[in-house]
């Protein structure tokens, strides 16, 4: 392949991985540990964190843990479904996503 056929994968793989981008942005993911709710987008960003009914906003130490795991566990699946998305752009490009 020539140069500017490999500049047009270039570009195409770039227009390919800014959509995922845009959709990756609206896509939300939300975890759950003991009654501690997190949304995260698929660019981790945390949208919201939400306090189920029933948690025991008394016990600061358990409290601050669950935030913690439940933030974890959206971060995890914002990254499986990102990878996801990504491989089948980067599958297409020699060298990048075929191992």
């Amino acid at each position: 392949m020539g140069l500017f056929g490999q500049m047009g994968d270039m570009y195409k793989l770039q227009r390919e991985a800014k959509k995922i981008k845009a959709e990756l942005a609206s896509t939300h993911i939300s975890a759950e540990c003991n009654g501690v709710k997190v949304v995260v987008n698929g660019e981790q960003e945390v949208l919201e964190v939400e306090f189920l009914e029933g948690v025991n906003m008394e016990d600061k130490k358990k409290l601050e843990k669950f935030v913690i795991e439940a933030l974890n566990r959206a971060i995890k699946k914002a990254q499986m479904i990102a990878a996801e998305r990504m491989k089948a752009v980067m599958g297409g490009f020699p060298g990048l996503g075929n191992q």
